[in-house]
C-alpha cells in the first residue's frame, strides 16, 4: 500500500537508484538501449518529466519489468499531486 502522508517517490529516482545504480548501467547506455535521446533518460531522472506508456515499454524491455510497474508509480504520484491539489483548492 502506498502511504499517503507524503509524496510518492518520482519514478525517475526509483529508475536510477533501484535500477541504474545497482546495474552499474548509466544514463546514455539507458539511453542507447531504449534508443532514445540521453535528454529524456536524463530529464525522467530529474523528475523534469513524467513516465509515459511509451516510456513505460521501453523501460519494461530493456530492464525487464512491466510497463505497468512504472505507469503504476507514475499514477500514484499523479493522484497524490491532484488530491493535494483539490484539498488546497477546497
Amino acid at each position: 500500500m502506498i502511504p499517503k502522508h507524503r509524496k510518492p517517490t518520482h519514478p525517475g529516482e526509483i529508475l536510477l537508484l533501484e535500477f541504474l545504480e545497482p546495474m552499474g548501467l548509466s544514463q546514455v547506455e539507458l539511453a542507447h538501449r531504449m534508443e532514445v535521446p540521453v535528454q529524456r533518460v536524463n530529464t525522467l531522472i530529474n523528475g523534469k518529466r513524467d513516465i509515459t506508456a511509451e516510456t513505460a515499454i521501453l523501460l519494461s524491455r530493456v530492464l525487464k519489468t512491466s510497463p505497468e510497474f512504472w505507469m503504476n508509480l507514475q499514477d500514484a504520484r499523479d493522484l497524490y499531486e491532484a488530491r493535494e491539489h483539490l484539498a488546497r483548492a477546497a
